[in-house]
């Protein structure tokens, strides 16, 4: 007896193949038509073989970014990758026929939304760190060139602004702040500190403690400033050696976590119905929610001592 779960896995399948025949054949069609009617001013087809595959994913990706766009624009808010858990879950509660994966969509929703705005947050950190080493290199090659300090502080500030940095509010507040100082003979020091309040641009305080003592003692400034940036390099590479160790436990623990997943998979493919087993039956659902929440202890575990690594 043929189950309800590999018709609409084959239908899947069947509609997948039937819209990329459609494709290729609407596409030959149009070769066909250019080569007939064209005068020669049709830009030329892909040939086939994987260039035409990677037009076809670079037309597809357009069309699901443009969609993307849309949905944000009527919703009024941005939407993350998290937005694809409900869906997902919708559509295997379709297949299992259970309330449980909607349920287990909607709960990881804002989860994995609120640790995709922390690693945004931690790229955004590091990407300060960058603009600093590079503000603390330009002001530096600036100076020894002869050029005066505000001036080459402006410069260095400007060309940021026009480079690709770190986006939000408080990051253009941050670059005007230190901009107007320069420029119109502010409390340059002072725009420092407060600049490097935002986190990841900790090593403007060393900068605006550069500037003070050069500017009160007279000593250099640009051997101060290469010695910041020297720093916060070693501090970079040295937490970069560090997550390089860590890589491997930490893909080790995601291995490891996705192994019942690969377990349930091999099992359906034996004809077990073991998702018929984990969201129908009462001891099903035990041995379904011990282990869903056995491997978040375990992920959690690993994912604290990685953390209590890191700032070591």
């Amino acid at each position: 007896m043929i189950t309800a779960e590999p018709l609409t896995v084959l239908s899947a399948v069947l509609f997948a193949v039937g819209g990329l025949w459609l494709l290729c054949s609407r596409d030959e069609a149009l070769r066909r038509a250019r080569l007939m009617f064209a005068d020669g001013d049709w830009p030329p087809l892909a040939p086939l073989g994987w260039e035409r595959w990677q037009s076809y994913a670079g037309h597809a990706r357009a069309v699901l970014e443009r969609g993307w766009k849309q949905a944000e624009e009527r919703l009024g808010a941005p939407l993350g990758l998290e937005a694809l858990c409900l869906p997902a879950g919708l559509f295997l509660g379709l297949l299992t026929h259970s309330p449980l994966p909607p349920f287990a969509g909607a709960v990881a929703m804002p989860l994995l939304g609120r640790r995709l705005r922390a690693r945004k947050r931690r790229s955004e950190d590091e990407r300060w760190q960058e603009v600093v080493i590079t503000l603390c290199a330009t002001v530096a090659g600036d100076l020894r060139a002869g050029r005066p300090p505000d001036a080459a502080l402006a410069d260095a500030v400007e060309r940021l602004r026009g480079a690709e940095s770190p986006g939000g509010l408080q990051a253009a507040e941050c670059v005007s702040r230190l901009l107007a100082a320069a420029r119109f003979g502010g409390d340059v020091p002072a725009a420092l500190r407060q600049s490097a309040c935002r986190p990841g641009a900790y090593g403007l305080a060393a900068v605006a403690a550069c500037w003070e003592v050069a500017t009160v003692g007279g000593a250099g400034l640009a051997d101060g400033l290469d010695r910041v940036a020297a720093a916060l390099r070693a501090e970079r590479e040295q937490l970069d050696e560090l997550r390089a160790m860590l890589a491997g436990p930490r893909s080790t623990a995601v291995l490891l976590a996705l192994l019942p997943v690969f377990g349930l998979v091999l099992g359906w493919t034996m004809g077990a119905q073991p998702l018929r087993i984990l969201l129908h039956t009462p001891g099903g659902l035990i041995c379904l929610t011990a282990g869903v929440g056995l491997e978040w202890l375990g992920m959690q575990w690993t994912s604290a001592i990685a953390r209590a690594a890191e700032r070591v």
